[in-house]
């Protein structure tokens, strides 16, 4: 063999990062020692991995086509070693989630699992369906949650459990008291949604379609809380997941909106890379989620 695999690691890890340096200090080795590290991973192969702009080093067409099977090769010999070591080949996981499911979902699935697998240390993170596409494309997370549909050739989608966004607003509102609202309702109003990358604003989109050049926003925020205290101000009508909701049409603090003619369904799902293999946490993060027991109030 001509390679090590301490070299694929540096290889991965400066992918990840861009910088030799960051990958470096992440690895707790010396920048020359990186450097020298993945130098010699490429003339032993006479093939360059990263096409060089400054410091910044971005993968070349011949990196991109082999870091998949570098990760596979360095997810086996981790395993492997595990499996040594008695920990029956279960590793480190990184999950994320965007934000609805991150709120409502995430912290119960998280404690089911780690009562199930207490050894096993899961990194969680939360943020955009666009950011969690990107990042398992890059191979940061293992697996993302999220809420809208995605077409990438390298991402595999799962289907995982059905949500319903709810049209909502402040007992007070001058429509709160209708049975029905119309398209007409719909454009005369103001809005207040998430931002463009969410799987809720596309979701929101889907189900507008037709409407969306005629639509007031008169805002766009990032988080579900933060639109839920600009309806409260009066500062238009919100289309949030009914789990977020729950709590607040319990309590009486916004009422639903009934719009039968718009399609406010949608689908959640788990997102994987397709040229990564699931390891044996992440098949058991996958199971769990199918089995994970929430209220019926949360959606």
């Amino acid at each position: 063999m001509n390679f090590t695999l301490r070299q694929l690691e540096i290889f991965l890890v400066i992918a990840q990062t861009e910088n030799i340096s960051n990958a470096a200090h992440i690895l707790h080795m010396s920048q020359s020692a990186a450097s020298g590290a993945l130098k010699t991973l490429e003339d032993q192969f006479d093939m360059g991995l990263f096409d060089r702009q400054g410091k910044r080093l971005h993968l070349s067409e011949f990196g991109r086509a082999v870091r998949p099977e570098a990760e596979a090769l360095l997810e086996q010999a981790k395993a492997f070693q595990r499996r040594l070591a008695g920990q029956q080949g279960m590793g480190p996981l990184a999950v994320g989630a965007t934000q609805t499911i991150g709120h409502y979902l995430l912290v119960d699935l998280y404690a089911a699992f780690v009562r199930s697998f207490p050894k096993v240390k899961v990194n969680l993170s939360v943020a955009n369906t666009r950011d969690i596409c990107a990042r398992v494309l890059n191979f940061d997370l293992d697996l993302g949650m999220i809420e809208g549909e995605v077409n990438h050739d390298q991402l595999l989608m799962q289907p995982w459990r059905d949500d319903e966004l709810v049209v909502f607003a402040t007992p007070d509102h001058p429509l709160a008291q209708q049975s029905v609202l119309t398209d007409e309702d719909l454009c005369n109003a103001s809005w207040v949604v998430r931002e463009p990358g969410s799987g809720t604003r596309q979701a929101f989109d889907s189900a507008m379609r037709g409407l969306l050049s005629e639509l007031h926003v008169a805002v766009e925020l990032q988080h579900a809380e933060a639109i839920k205290r600009a309806v409260v101000l009066q500062m238009g009508l919100g289309c949030l997941s009914r789990m977020s909701l729950a709590s607040d049409f319990e309590q009486g603090r916004f009422v639903p909106l009934s719009v039968p003619h718009r399609d406010l369904t949608r689908r959640l799902f788990i997102v994987r890379h397709k040229d990564k293999a699931p390891s044996t946490s992440a098949e058991a993060w996958i199971k769990e989620s199918k089995t994970c027991f929430w209220p019926q109030t949360s959606l």
